[in-house]
C-alpha cells in the first residue's frame, strides 16, 4: 500500500483515493485480512479509468503479484459527508432511481468512543446479512480501529431505507452514533451500479444483478 501512493498521486484523471486494509475475510472485523486489500478512487473521465486499469503500474502489479482481483465502476446519486475534509462524490441527490443499489457509509470514530462502536459491530453485521434485498457487502478500513467503512450492495433503494430505518436494532444504533457522537467524521453516499469485472472468491456476486 504504501509502494502504491506515489503513483496514485500522480495519475491522470484521478480525483480522490483511498488505499484499504479490511476485515477477516473481507468482513467488518477487528481482525486484518493480510492477503485482501481494497482501492477506492474518483475519475474525471471514463477513459482515465481505463488508462489506469489497463496501463498503469499498479494495475500491472496487481496482475503478477495478485491472486484474484474484483473491480466495481459506480456512478454517485447521493452523497452526504466529508472524507479527510473532502467531497469526493460532489453533492449529487438523485431522488428517483429505482434499479440496484451501492451504499458506502465511512466514518473517523472518536478514540473515547471505539469500545461503543466496536460492541454493536456484530450485532449489525448479522442483522444486515439477513435483511431483505441484501446482495453482498465489504468491511474495509483506511486505519485499524478508528477509520472504517462499509460497502454494501442492495437490490434497491427502499431495501436500503428499511434496513436503515426500519429496523429497531439498527435504528437504535443509529440513534446512539447522534446522541454520544461516535464520529469526528463521517460520509454517507449511495451509487448507480455501472459494471463489475474479475472475481470475488471465484465468482462476481454482482453477474446476475447487472445482467437482469
Amino acid at each position: 500500500m504504501a509502494i502504491h501512493r506515489l503513483p496514485l498521486l500522480i495519475q491522470k484523471g484521478c480525483t480522490f483515493y483511498k488505499l484499504l486494509g479490511s476485515g477477516k475475510n473481507g468482513t467488518f472485523d477487528l481482525q486484518p485480512d493480510w492477503q485482501q486489500w481494497g482501492l477506492l478512487a474518483c475519475w474525471e473521465t471514463k477513459e482515465d479509468f481505463d488508462r489506469f486499469y489497463n496501463h498503469s503500474f499498479i494495475a500491472n502489479w496487481w496482475k503478477v503479484l495478485g491472486h484474484e482481483g474484483y473491480t466495481i465502476l459506480c456512478q454517485p446519486l447521493q452523497s452526504h459527508g466529508k472524507w479527510d475534509g473532502k467531497e469526493p462524490f460532489g453533492n449529487p441527490d438523485t431522488q428517483n432511481y429505482t434499479g440496484p443499489v451501492a451504499v458506502l457509509t465511512r466514518a473517523t470514530i472518536r478514540i473515547s468512543r471505539l469500545k461503543n462502536f466496536w460492541s454493536h459491530v456484530d450485532e449489525v453485521a448479522g442483522i444486515m446479512s439477513s435483511a431483505p434485498g441484501y446482495i453482498t457487502s465489504f468491511g474495509v478500513g483506511e486505519a485499524p480501529f478508528y477509520r472504517q467503512a462499509t460497502f454494501s450492495i442492495w437490490e434497491s433503494v427502499d431495501d436500503v431505507k428499511n434496513f436503515a430505518y426500519k429496523s429497531r436494532e439498527h435504528a437504535e444504533v443509529i440513534k446512539l452514533t447522534r446522541s454520544e457522537n461516535w464520529y469526528s467524521e463521517e460520509l454517507f453516499a449511495r451509487f448507480r451500479l455501472i459494471a463489475s469485472f474479475g472475481s470475488l472468491n471465484g465468482q462476481d456476486p454482482l453477474n446476475n444483478l447487472l445482467n437482469k
